[in-house]
């Protein structure tokens, strides 16, 4: 198609890059705005994983079971910032609200109609780009110390099991073969096959965004300070003062896209969930697969850059300054599962994961400015669900039939 106006791509983050080119190669004439770099965001700093198992929503009883010894514990994976306990009380009720059971199977079905697309999706994207071999060969490996960790997480397996997705259980013999450097206290594991990783998620964002140039797209460095409005969105408005005129506008800059709604009169209850990596360069030993702790929820991916060691969950909201114990913590907890790594030149990061009290994105047009349409709430899983998003929103904008029921991801259900 061809549209006679403008279409604006607010956010350059890997979601917002992957929607641009998609509508860009569709015949819309596409700008992509961000006040940052593409890719500089969380995109940077996420743990480099396709994790198409990982679409359980966080409300399950098993997370509840786990969440009071969580917060008690100093090096738990879940932090909260007293200060921030008045603003996170709505948010966090609406996550209560997920947690009943016709719900639960409700939102475990609609991430998983998601997820069981990303690995080909994700794929299909990377041979456009000519970086096939960006992605991994090897899947995940989940660990637990014992059989009563492997059981606390049951209601995992269950659902992978429901869904159809690959996985296998394998012993600590089993184990030892594909990570001889793991330790002896890890009794068994998990193997993901499909949940590939990224050799460098950013790099991924950037050759994304060269395609998208140079297929006449463009990048525009701004700020966004508001829209124009009349029976349908007609301009945004950025902080230097101009207003660029736009006939479609699609706002998915994580979890700023909050702000965004408000000005069009649209809240979301988008949470920040402030993430930690460390990246080290010089890790002293060397991984085929990915591993991820789902007790201590942890990652550790290996990376073009070494080995990159992330998780937690800290809710403090965008202003407070990081806590970079929670960045060491992770790394501690790696060294019980990898007693020889070693943390030699490495750098830490935080960032921002936009999460939503259900766990499910907002893949949607507005409900009341024509023209605008959200993509945002990807939570920890918009690496792993950006080449499908962008292709369900280009079907949308276009009005064509998505290959995905959209109504799960509706604005309209908070």
């Amino acid at each position: 198609m061809t549209t006679t106006k403008p279409t604006l791509v607010i956010g350059a983050g890997v979601i917002g890059a992957a929607i641009a080119l998609d509508l860009q190669k569709r015949g819309h004439d596409v700008t992509l705005i961000d006040r940052d770099a593409p890719g500089c965001g969380a995109s940077f700093g996420n743990m480099a994983s396709i994790a198409v198992t990982e679409f359980m929503p966080a409300s399950r009883p098993s997370v509840w079971r786990q969440m009071p010894g969580w917060l008690l514990d100093p090096e738990g994976p879940i932090a909260v910032r007293k200060s921030h306990m008045p603003r996170l009380a709505p948010w966090f009720w609406r996550f209560l609200m997920a947690s009943r059971p016709a719900t639960l199977r409700r939102l475990e079905a609609a991430g998983a109609a998601l997820c069981e697309r990303a690995l080909g999706d994700t794929q299909a994207l990377l041979r456009e780009l000519g970086s096939e071999d960006d992605l991994s060969d090897t899947g995940c490996l989940a660990l637990y110390q014992d059989d009563a960790a492997f059981r606390a997480d049951g209601d995992h397996i269950e659902i992978l099991e429901r869904f159809g997705f690959a996985h296998e259980v394998i012993g600590q013999t089993a184990l030892r073969e594909l990570v001889p450097e793991i330790s002896d206290d890890i009794q068994q594991a998990v193997i993901l096959p499909d949940n590939r990783s990224l050799k460098d998620p950013h790099r991924y964002v950037t050759r994304i965004v060269t395609r998208f140039e140079a297929l006449g797209g463009t990048i525009l460095r701004a700020e966004v300070a508001g829209f124009d409005r009349a029976d349908r969105i007609t301009a945004v408005r950025l902080a230097d003062g101009r207003a660029l005129e736009a006939g479609t506008v699609v706002l998915c800059a994580g979890v700023f896209t909050a702000g965004l709604a408000r000005w069009l009169g649209e809240p979301i209850p988008l949470e920040t969930e402030r993430g930690y990596h460390t990246q080290i360069m010089v890790p002293g030993l060397h991984l085929d697969h990915a591993l991820i702790w789902p007790a201590r929820a942890f990652m550790v991916t290996p990376t073009a850059g070494g080995i990159r060691v992330g998780g937690t969950v800290e809710m403090a909201g965008l202003n407070t300054p990081p806590d970079w114990r929670r960045a060491r913590i992770t790394v501690k907890h790696a060294q019980t599962a990898l007693p020889n790594l070693c943390v030699t030149e490495a750098t830490e990061w935080m960032g921002h994961r936009p999460a939503l009290p259900d766990t499910v994105p907002i893949l949607s047009a507005s409900s009341k400015t024509p023209g605008v349409f959200y993509a945002t709430g990807h939570g920890h899983l918009g690496l792993t669900l950006a080449a499908t998003t962008a292709k369900l929103m280009g079907q949308l904008i276009d009005s064509e039939p998505p290959v995905v029921d959209l109504h799960p991801y509706r604005i309209t259900r908070f």
